[in-house]
């Protein structure tokens, strides 16, 4: 039985993820295929992604593919109500409402896990979070599971090295198709989609700081200097700030960087990377968002404890008033900005993700008996299929080696 908001909703949920199908392709070829050969059937899948369209797509998907699906967020902000409700019309037992509590939000990921599945997806980890500990009795029948962001798989490594991983698990995150093209192109536009749409203010001529300079990090400063920002990046990563400095960015520490930033973008996937220290410095209506995985980048707590009073200025922006007169914007509560204030990645980015998701699945049943507990990197194969998938979709071709240039490339005596 699903827990969504309002199943009156369902009407214009179902649009939505009509809409994002249609815009799919990728994944739309992999439905098909699935349909016939039914690779998941008798199997049981939880994902925990989150809950817009695109993720409801790939959740409908994998029911096309014999599986039973149960569907929660992976954010409470960023769950949309309507594509709950529509996503449980369309027979996937869906569990998520828009703003839940932290108690909440926990039940529906516990909910999500209590039919014991043979697979999950997962988007932070914290379904694998719960079956490592209050939910362990729900994975007796595991099989393995797919992660999707950078956060997560450091998590599931840090699991891995203390030997009490639950399951084999995918890589998705470090897959070509994810990290070239959902993490840098996704995140870059996403970002700045849901800036702009918040604030309503211009980009050009901001100075923008950009938190960290891994795949994300480099689409948000491209589309920020595209846009004709001038850019700032922060590092802990000495050849990152190299690249950011060789890309035309200038680059400081964070200490420096918050006396000019008039607009920071935290996406570094650490805690504690703004702090009181910098909020001290920082520009009147500076504006503060975050665009890693967890809210623990910005300290909103510590600049709520600075603040003299708080007003809700826009939907999703609440002002912090200092004892000078200052005031700092924080965007979405310092949550994943691009989809707790946004409609997260374009369609056509999610995509390559979410058929790498489906794909990995699929390996992970293949390979079932030969696999240990550890992470896994998604094969060459699976990403090279979803890349030749796509530029056919686009319309477009590409060279193929020819059986003397492969030999040539392998061997040595030529």
């Amino acid at each position: 039985m699903s827990i969504v908001k309002d199943m009156s909703l369902a009407e214009s949920g179902r649009r939505k993820i009509q809409w994002v199908r249609d815009f799919m392709p990728a994944l739309g070829g992999i439905e098909a295929r699935f349909a016939k050969e039914k690779p998941f059937a008798g199997l049981r899948i939880a994902v925990s992604v989150h809950l817009e369209a695109k993720t409801a797509n790939l959740g409908y998907v994998l029911t096309q593919g014999g599986a039973e699906v149960r569907l929660t967020g992976s954010n409470p902000l960023s769950t949309q109500d309507d594509v709950a409700a529509g996503l449980a019309s369309m027979g996937v037992e869906t569990f998520g409402i828009h703003g839940a509590s932290d108690a909440v939000y926990e039940e529906h990921l516990m909910e999500t896990l209590r039919f014991q599945p043979h697979l999950v997806v997962d988007d932070g980890g914290d379904l694998i979070h719960l079956l490592g500990g209050k939910c362990a009795k729900d994975g007796a029948f595991l099989i393995g599971g797919c992660e999707e962001t950078t956060t997560g798989i450091l998590r599931l490594k840090a699991r891995e090295r203390e030997g009490i991983l639950p399951c084999p698990m995918m890589a998705v995150n470090d897959a070509k198709a994810k990290h070239y093209y959902d993490n840098k192109y996704g995140t870059g536009q996403s970002v700045w989609d849901a800036i702009m749409h918040t604030t309503n203010l211009i980009v050009a001529g901001k100075t923008v700081v950009v938190a960290g300079y891994g795949w994300c990090g480099k689409g948000v400063a491209m589309r920020a200097a595209g846009m004709g920002a001038n850019v700032i990046v922060t590092e802990v990563d000495p050849f990152k700030a190299l690249d950011a400095t060789m890309q035309g960015f200038r680059v400081m520490p964070m200490d420096e960087a918050a006396k000019y930033g008039d607009v920071f973008v935290t996406v570094t996937g650490c805690k504690g990377v703004i702090t009181p220290a910098h909020f001290a410095v920082m520009k009147h209506n500076a504006l503060l968002c975050n665009a890693g995985h967890f809210d623990c980048e910005v300290d909103v707590a510590g600049l709520a404890a600075m603040a003299e009073r708080q007003d809700v200025r826009r939907d999703s922006i609440v002002g912090y008033t200092l004892p000078d007169g200052r005031v700092l914007n924080v965007i979405a509560e310092g949550r994943l900005v691009n989809l707790a204030a946004g409609n997260g990645h374009p369609a056509e980015i999610m995509d390559m993700s979410f058929a790498v998701q489906a794909l990995a699945l699929e390996w992970l049943v293949k390979h079932k008996d030969t696999l240990e507990k550890k992470v896994y990197v998604v094969p060459d194969e699976i990403d090279d299929q979803i890349g030749r998938v796509k530029l056919a979709a686009l319309g477009l071709s590409i060279d193929t080696l020819t059986q003397e240039q492969q030999d040539y490339l392998n061997g040595w005596k030529a």
